[in-house]
């Protein structure tokens, strides 16, 4: 297995922000694209472990190269190429790092929320629902069990947190005093397209995605999917013939590692405990699994 990539400091572009996994460069002379790496970092609860998993950043770029050819026809996306030989000169000289891990980007004016869709209650969500059944604007059945699916799809937005903050979930309603309501509703309908399409694709190969997370932006005055998309980071990838409603779900992504650490006695602010080599084997493991299967 190759060395991990916890982080990249690449000379001659400009770092521009460093994410909880991503790494965006500026490239002089190319002022409309971006270069967007991603390291083997891993988050939970919004803390940045310090032990990184060895070769996700490439399992990530996999996945989303995999979903922004599947799902053009609903959005156009940021993607200009994955491959470093068409990268700008600049870039070359790094190969060996970029190899796999990297994109080069349109760059765009991100949107200032979280585009959540949700299938089945879960997380978040689920904690919300057992206090009120009317959650963020949604007045949900009676006697829904964690994990169900709900009736319909649901368009959840949240606000963008900074790095070890929360985001916050939000109603529709908040969404159109932010941003407007034709562009809300048209965020919720690509919103929910997209998921539907995946959800629907995914199941075929044994996978339910309970729920997901996008990123739009804005260039030339129309939408586009930006970032990831649909990655064990950013989603809740559920192994269909394990799937039994009423308790918390087995999973592809790093739901794994987050009981790991509810299991300890932290707090869930840094410093991160470190991690033992076998819940990083297992996660990786975990992460492998949903690349393949989605894959093929």
């Amino acid at each position: 297995m190759s060395e991990a990539v916890i982080q990249t400091n690449l000379a001659g572009l400009n770092l521009v922000h460093r994410g909880k996994v991503r790494d965006m460069y500026e490239i002089s002379g190319h002022d409309d694209k971006l270069l967007m790496v991603a390291s083997d970092r891993i988050s939970a609860y919004d803390v940045v472990m310090s032990d990184p998993i060895p070769g996700k950043g490439k399992i990530l770029t996999g996945l989303s190269l995999f979903w922004f050819d599947l799902l053009g026809d609903i959005v156009d996306n940021h993607l200009i190429s994955a491959e470093v030989d068409e990268f700008p000169e600049a870039c070359r000289a790094h190969r060996d790092v970029l190899s796999g891990r990297s994109m080069l980007v349109h760059k765009t004016a991100p949107l200032p929320v979280e585009c959540i869709v949700r299938g089945y209650i879960s997380g978040s969500f689920w904690s919300a629902y057992n206090k009120d059944t009317n959650v963020c604007g949604f007045q949900l059945p009676d006697g829904m069990q964690e994990s169900d699916k709900f009736p319909q799809t649901l368009f959840t937005p949240s606000t963008k947190a900074d790095i070890g903050d929360h985001d916050e979930n939000i109603s529709i309603e908040r969404l159109k005093e932010i941003i407007g309501e034709a562009r809300a509703e048209e965020i919720a309908r690509i919103s929910v397209g997209l998921y539907q399409k995946a959800a629907d694709f995914a199941r075929q190969k044994g996978i339910i995605i309970a729920d997901t997370k996008f990123e739009l932006g804005e260039k030339d005055g129309r939408l586009i999917l930006i970032d990831e998309v649909l990655t064990p980071d950013s989603s809740r990838f559920w192994p269909l013939d394990e799937y039994a409603p009423g308790k918390g779900q087995p999973s592809f992504d790093k739901q794994f590692l987050r009981d790991y650490l509810s299991s300890l006695d932290w707090d869930k602010t840094p410093p991160p405990p470190s991690l033992p080599q076998d819940i990083i084997d297992k996660t990786r493991a975990r992460y492998e699994e949903a690349l393949n299967k989605i894959t093929g």
